[in-house]
């Protein structure tokens, strides 16, 4: 599953061989992520693909979000190159998560949510 999960990672974040062993890292990150949001019950193999592709989106939004923050284009003569700035690569990231996050919708349990009763 890990070697899928990179695999998926790659081609969605386009990182190259030098980002390989950060983009890694961030799979096991993720993977160890969406396994501890499974609801009670399931289990990765219950929903593998979505699983493996939610972990790949999230170690991408990860990648991307450390890439910000630098110079976002230059021109020297007649050639003209244009990055990623700070902005682009958060809205990147923040797209990149919302899409686990509804890929793993039916499985996963709410992130950050809390409902308490109250007393009459």
């Amino acid at each position: 599953m890990q070697e899928k999960i990179l695999a998926l990672a790659l081609a969605v974040s386009g990182a190259g061989e030098e980002r390989r062993p950060l983009l890694e890292t961030l799979c096991g990150a993720a993977e160890t992520f969406w396994r501890d949001r499974l609801r009670d019950g399931v289990t990765e193999e219950d929903c593998l693909e979505s699983f493996c592709c939610a972990a790949a989106f999230t170690a991408a939004a990860d990648l991307a979000a450390g890439q910000g923050g630098g110079v976002s284009a230059f021109t020297a003569g007649a050639v003209s190159v244009k990055g990623l700035g700070g902005a682009e690569s958060a809205a990147r990231a923040a797209a990149l998560r919302q899409t686990a996050e509804r890929l793993m919708e039916p499985y996963a349990a709410a992130d950050g949510f809390c409902f308490k009763g109250v007393r009459a």
